[in-house]
């Protein structure tokens, strides 16, 4: 077994936390790009087909960021 390495993890942290910060990021500027707010109409108006998009956009949102940080 290798050592343990102080700055892999630190990188490891320092990668998460930009991946979810630029992932937040995309989602605020798709959310104010719709015509709709998309978290009132997922959670109170229970738009099932709108929350399985979001869900998809968001995988693929986060298959492009993971794979532009790594």
């Amino acid at each position: 077994m290798t050592e343990f390495h102080p700055g892999a993890l630190l990188n490891a942290i320092v990668y998460a936390a930009l991946g979810i910060l630029i992932f937040a990021a995309a989602f605020v500027i798709i959310d104010k790009v719709t015509p709709y707010h998309l978290w009132k109409e997922i959670v109170e108006d229970k738009n099932i087909a709108l929350a399985v998009l979001v869900g998809a956009m968001s995988i693929g949102m986060c298959i492009i960021i993971a794979a532009a940080v790594h």
